[in-house]
């Protein structure tokens, strides 16, 4: 489940448990049909639910037993409604039954019930939820393989079903057809159930098992079933409890896991396929929030939002591409590869390596490319566009390049920005028509640059400040070649202002001049392109706002323009009419800056930042202002840079997108609208 509420799945599918549509296993996630607003999930030995932020369940998958709830035994290969279920909270499923409970405390079940699963009081299986009687003030529930457990508000735990091992933890291997009290069980906040063994966590953090023990699941140190619960030595400060077929996991307050019982596929983690009577820690993992276990897999979040997988791996149930067995965790396949970014507004474009672009954040214009003027939470396909090669991102306006050297725009149209003879928008990507050969691309807030494979450099949009170089201020609604310019390999775009780097390392600039972004030591503005005097051997240029910047090849930085908020980072809040050297950076590669802030990247793959950190686009951990380069918290190995209005993004040599700042227009695609003061990992489906 993605933060925008879609549902992904991937591994066996034979019974249409992935809900796709076909009964095809998935070796790498594949999203779930029809399903939005999803806020929980649970699986079942074939069959899968979800629950949906209305309160309505879905299942999906495997039906001979009714386990869907809809009144049939067959099966579904996409999910369908369970009737009669309302204000629903949380969702079990056992292997081939299932339970929710109701906003009012009340639990429901549906299923197969041959040993008394489902509670009612018989042995019937029910093709339709009914209410367990006797339970009220429920808060959790949990299902084994044929025995249930719910936890009530006043810390007691309640069991029924299936009891061939002393799973019910009442002191003997008698089935029970409705609920009973565990004796003992007192405190208790959570609770997690094997195939046939069961876990609770007390309030004082430790952990207690019964049931079957065969593999060491109970972690007593024995391999004998245990009709009582007993506590799980060794494991304090635990804070959630999770059980697969017959192994078992804590995750502490630290961020580790550790795992104990059967680890014939690894699936306890620690490289080995011995079993363990006694917790042992899971290799290499850390910062982990959430877990998940399969009879013979587990699954684990990290706090930078990436999964990890281990254990059995037939039909590719680890989602890593394979279906090699894991003894330590790896990471699940989601989207990656990303090779490009872009962003200028609020808006947030990612191109991966497969030619698809991504993108996400707001959208009043159409600039997100999805046919809607709905912003984005997080990342999205853009249909209709393949082979795309580079992107750029004006205010509210975006640009691909495609690999026949077309160009393809969508979004605001105010000032002929897209450059299709008109000033309407468009929600969709269409081809700009009359430019071919293109290799480069630059957006400025309202106008648009092309750079082509002769050299030349094509304008089109606003131009108010001559920032189309034409010599006039006229606006231009199709693209036109900027006369006078020959041999440019590199372009930038500021609000309303144009850089451009020549083959031979100098720059060329042209538009508005307002705070001497220009670099010529006025504050007149140009309308036809000009060398700036003093810059040699330029390898990288960035033009934000009302700034600019520039480094050489000997990885020295030089900026010039607007510096109010401290953008050109040398201590001052002076603005700079001529190119100034920052003497704190070195080994620079590449450049990044918007209106109130600036990005450099060294080569040593870590990024310095300054200027306005007011909403926390700097990524150092806090909201002060830096008139002088700080470090961004955290990053390593990055390879390209984008700087929005509010947000900064960076790519990692890995493919992962990393973003913070403002999330106000959920440009920063994690779904929340807050400030992000230090990076976090924009999850790509």
């Amino acid at each position: 489940m993605l933060a925008d509420g879609t549902v992904w799945a991937w591994g066996d599918n034979t019974a249409g448990q992935l809900g796709d549509g076909t009964s095809t296993l998935r070796y790498i996630p594949s999203q779930v049909s029809g399903l939005s607003g999803i806020t929980a999930l649970a699986a079942g030995g074939y069959h899968s639910l979800a629950l949906r932020n209305d309160g309505t369940v879905w299942a999906w998958g495997e039906n001979s037993y009714g386990q869907l709830g809809d009144g049939t035994t067959t099966d579904r290969l996409t999910p369908v409604q369970v009737p009669g279920l309302s204000g629903i909270t949380t969702l079990a499923a056992g292997i081939y039954h299932s339970l929710a409970l109701r906003n009012d405390g009340t639990v429901w079940a549906w299923g197969y019930n041959s040993v008394g699963q489902l509670g009612d009081g018989t042995t019937t299986n029910r093709l339709t939820p009914v209410q367990v009687p006797g339970l009220s003030g429920t808060t959790t529930l949990n299902a084994g393989g044929a025995h249930s457990l719910a936890l009530r508000n006043d810390g007691t735990v309640w069991a029924w079903g299936y009891n061939g091992y002393g799973q019910l933890g009442a002191g003997t291997t008698t089935d029970r057809l409705t609920p009973l009290q565990i004796p003992g069980l007192l405190g208790i906040t959570a609770l997690a159930t094997g195939i046939s063994h069961s876990l609770a966590l007390s309030n004082n953090g430790t952990v207690w098992a019964w049931g079957f023990n065969l593999y060491g699941q109970l972690g007593d140190g024995t391999t004998t079933n245990r009709l009582t619960p007993v506590q799980v030595p060794g494991l304090s400060g635990t804070t959630t409890l999770n059980a697969g077929g017959s192994h078992s996991l804590a995750l502490r307050n630290d961020g580790t896991v550790w795992a104990w019982g059967y680890n014939n596929y690894g699936q306890v983690g620690d490289g080995s396929t011995i079993n363990r009577r006694t917790p042992v820690q899971v290799s290499g993992l850390t910062g982990i929030t959430v877990m998940a276990a399969a009879e013979s897999h587990t699954l684990a979040l990290r706090n930078d939002g990436t999964v990890w997988a281990w254990g059995h791996n037939g039909y590719g149930k680890l989602g890593d591409g394979t279906s090699a067995e894991r003894l330590t965790a790896v990471r699940v396949l989601g989207i990656s590869g990303i090779t490009a970014l872009a962003a200028r507004g609020y808006h947030t474009l990612a191109l991966r390596n497969d030619g698809t672009v991504w993108a996400w954040g707001y959208n009043n214009y159409g600039q997100v490319g999805d046919g809607t003027t709905t912003n984005r939470p997080t990342p999205f396909q853009l249909s209709g566009l393949s082979g795309i090669t580079a992107l750029a991102a004006g205010e509210s306006h975006s640009l691909a390049l495609r690999n026949d050297g077309t160009v393809w725009a969508w979004g605001y149209n105010v000032a002929g920005q897209l450059g299709d003879g008109t000033t309407t928008n468009r929600l969709t990507p269409f081809q700009v028509p009359g430019l071919s050969g293109i290799t480069a691309l630059a957006a400025g807030d309202f106008h648009s640059l092309a750079l082509r494979n002769d050299g030349t450099v094509w304008a089109w949009g606003s131009n108010g400040a001559g920032q189309l170089g034409d010599g006039t201020t006229t606006n231009r609604l199709t693209p036109f070649q900027v006369p006078g310019l020959l041999g440019i390999t590199t372009l930038s775009a500021g609000i309303s202002h144009s850089l451009a780097l020549r083959s031979d390392g100098t720059v060329w600039a042209w538009g508005s001049n307002l705070y001497g972004q220009l670099g010529d030591g006025t504050t007149t503005n140009r309308p036809t392109p000009f060398q700036v005097l003093g810059l040699l051997g330029i390898n990288a240029l960035a033009a934000g706002g009302y700034h600019s910047l520039a480094s050489r090849n000997d990885g020295t930085t030089w900026v010039w323009g607007y510096n109010y908020y401290r953008q050109l980072g040398d201590g001052t809040t002076t603005d700079r009419p001529t190119p100034f050297q920052l003497s704190s950076l070195s080994g620079i590669t590449t450049l990044s800056a918007n209106i109130f802030h600036s990005l450099a990247l060294r080569n040593d793959g870590t990024i310095r930042s300054w200027g306005s950190n007011s909403l926390g686009r700097l990524g150092d951990g806090t909201l002060i202002h830096r008139a002088t380069p700080v470090q961004v918290s955290g990053l390593s190995n990055i390879t390209a840079l984008a700087a929005g209005v509010a947000h900064s993004l960076a790519l990692r040599n890995n493919g992962t997108v990393w973003a913070w700042g403002s999330n106000f227009y959920d440009q920063i695609g994690d779904g929340t609208p807050a400030i992000f003061p230090v990076p976090i990992q924009t999850q790509l489906p």
